[in-house]
């Protein structure tokens, strides 16, 4: 698993996982949970919409993600957020059909999108998810004040005149990014286990954003690489043991923080 021809998996893994982990504390704590599931949808049908014209699909996948990600928030403000969404990935899963069956896409390219394929990832894809990872980072790092007020503390943003309706655009946008790099790797259906799962046992486990985030970084960088190698001992799709992985440490997250609690009681009684 530490062939040369690995190299380019475990750095495009490590990158998305560095990525997922960051935005996915936000996705947490906002509540985008939803939003998170309907976005790859939208960047799979721009995949599959590239297949059909012979694009390059990081093009389709990054464009569709944006339009999605766009249509939620413009949308979100004249209807209720949970319909504008459910909107958004009703929209994109026809686009994504529609295209899959005007075009010749093999089986096996449909299963990556989906499920992921991490193994195949060439030096000509890692590029662009190298630039488009450094500039989700630098976005993420220019709203993070921002987001911290707007998701912790609402009045308070309000109060120091934030535009939360801007913040929340420019948020679903890095969304968008970092969802058009993970799609690749992990798959469309379970990119959003890697946005929630360990930023939701981070978020569980720390209660400070800034160590949150260190610890979903962490969290998911380690979830990727337990994947990854996973993936090429027994020959199945990195998206399953993501998912698995990510769940899992959700579980023992909640676990571990009951029996702390617990513990503390018992030690005060």
């Amino acid at each position: 698993m530490f062939a040369s021809f690995m190299t380019n998996a475990w750095l495009s893994g490590t990158v998305v996982a560095l990525l997922a982990g960051a935005v996915g504390f936000f996705v947490v704590v906002r509540g985008a949970s939803f939003a998170a599931h309907a976005i790859p949808n939208g960047a799979f049908a721009g995949a599959a919409g590239a297949y059909l014209v012979g694009m390059n699909p990081l093009v389709g996948l990054v464009s569709f993600a944006l339009l999605s990600a766009l249509g939620i928030g413009v949308t979100s403000r004249r209807v209720r957020n949970d319909v504008a969404t459910a909107l958004s990935l009703v929209a994109m899963l026809a686009l994504g059909a529609a295209f899959l069956s005007a075009s010749l896409i093999y089986e096996p390219t449909i299963n990556a999108l989906l499920f992921g394929e991490i193994l195949g990832v060439s030096s000509a894809q890692l590029w662009p998810v190298l630039v488009l990872g450094a500039l989700s980072v630098l976005a993420l790092g220019w709203l993070y004040r921002p987001l911290v007020y707007t998701s912790v503390a609402p009045e308070l943003a309000r109060a120091r005149g934030v535009n939360a309706t801007l913040v929340d655009v420019l948020f679903l946008a890095v969304v968008a990014l970092a969802t058009a790099l993970t799609v690749p790797v992990v798959g469309a259906l379970l990119t959003f286990s890697l946005m929630i799962g360990p930023p939701a046992a981070a978020r569980v486990l720390v209660a400070r954003p800034g160590l949150a985030i260190a610890l979903s970084v962490a969290l998911s960088v380690l979830t990727v690489w337990v994947s990854i190698a996973a993936s090429y001992t027994f020959n199945l799709p990195i998206g399953f043991f993501v998912g698995v992985l990510g769940a899992s440490l959700y579980l023992a997250a909640r676990v571990f923080a009951r029996r702390r609690v617990s513990d503390s009681v018992t030690y005060r009684a």
